[in-house]
């Protein structure tokens, strides 16, 4: 093997581990929910829906819940749960330490509420519209309940390869170099 061989093969390892971390291609954005103020009982009603009305929601997304353990929990329910502000329509096992890392694994509808008796009707809910891609390739606008989206920072425009196609795309690019190297 010569040295040009080695230094191509180490450069394609390299940018192979890298593409597959996620850091050539598009990384998730978490979503601290509720920005500064966190998960708590808030200001007014459309507190959570004013805040996710600004956010896009995109599959593989992490809804960040930052809450004070015992104080509040987050549940995921049903609309129904939602609409009722009732944990027992949960679809899933209350978090209960905070802070939570919820991913979104989905798109669709995700609803969310603090369990504790009185936070829900106080407004401590929140419903994320979740997309599989970015808005502008015609899926549905995020989240409901007022206002438009805005992508996260420095998404906007971003084209998102699968890592596989990176590395393919990278792995050809290498060995044409390889070969003009001859």
């Amino acid at each position: 093997m010569t040295a040009s061989t080695v230094v191509v093969v180490a450069v394609l390892a390299i940018l192979l581990q890298v593409s597959l971390q996620g850091w050539i291609v598009g990384a998730a954005t978490t979503h601290v929910v509720g920005g500064s103020t966190g998960w708590t009982i808030p200001p007014n009603n459309t507190f959570y829906p004013d805040w996710a009305s600004s956010q896009t929601f995109l599959v593989g997304d992490i809804l960040q819940f930052n809450f004070e353990t015992g104080m509040h929990d987050v549940v995921a329910v049903t609309k129904s749960g939602y609409d009722a502000c009732d944990s027992n329509g949960q679809i899933a096992s209350p978090v209960t330490s905070g802070p939570a890392s919820i991913p979104l694994s989905s798109a669709g509808e995700h609803y969310y509420l603090c369990g504790i008796t009185g936070h829900c009707s106080a407004g401590q809910k929140l419903a994320v519209s979740v997309v599989s891609s970015t808005p502008d390739s015609g899926d549905a606008p995020s989240p409901s309940s007022g206002g438009g989206s805005s992508p996260p920072s420095g998404s906007a425009g971003a084209l998102v390869a699968p890592p596989s196609l990176v590395a393919v795309g990278l792995s050809l690019l290498l060995v044409n170099i390889n070969n003009a190297l001859r």
